[in-house]
């Protein structure tokens, strides 16, 4: 692991075992990002592995008690995800290429299964070097899409290991919920 990341990775570690709001987490992680996220030696050649067939999301560090996760998110020209939500609190920083988020508002309680209504509420193309609070438990429905010409990779820091978190699909035409999982691709688990 590059050292910009491992120092990051101990400064998110403390931010965590501090506690706090969602809010004021995602405001200290985002801070600790900013300086890094130019940084050319970031990403190690194995984080940087891209698959073709749908969103990549190398591992580069699990907590150990599973109280966060970093990954980087990669999306190749023309990719887009579906709807969906991370059931946790989540901080993206772009590191290359632009990426465009479509947001979503649902309406009553996060359901497991059946049907929600959602309604667009937003959109943003975030350029390499932005880095922002991408959602909180109750603000946590977006699609996005690879909006360059190159891939668009991003430093994802999620409240908890994401493989492990029961996710939801939103069907924005029909309303339908339906619940996965995400796996890690490809990089190594850091120690």
């Amino acid at each position: 692991m590059a050292q910009p990341m491992e120092r990051f990775v101990g400064e998110v570690r403390e931010i965590v075992k501090a506690g706090g709001t969602e809010e004021e987490i995602t405001a200290r992680v985002a801070a600790c990002m900013k300086p890094i996220i130019g940084d050319p030696d970031l990403l190690t050649a194995d984080q940087l592995l891209v698959k073709k067939a749908g969103f990549t999301l190398n591992r580069i560090h699990i907590e150990p008690d599973g109280s966060f996760s970093i990954g980087a998110g990669i999306w190749d020209v023309g990719q887009r995800t579906p709807v969906h939500d991370h059931g946790t609190w989540g901080v993206i920083g772009i590191y290359r290429g632009a990426e465009k988020e479509e947001s979503f508002r649902r309406q009553g309680a996060r359901v497991m299964e059946g049907r929600a209504e959602i309604t667009p509420s937003g959109m943003r193309i975030a350029s390499a070097g932005d880095v922002f609070v991408c959602c909180t438990t109750d603000q946590d429905v977006h699609r996005v899409s690879c909006h360059s010409a190159e891939p668009v990779v991003g430093i994802h820091v999620y409240g908890g290991d994401l493989a492990k978190i029961p996710r939801l699909k939103y069907d924005p035409d029909t309303g339908e919920v339906v619940s996965f999982q995400t796996g890690w691709d490809y990089a190594r688990v850091s120690v």
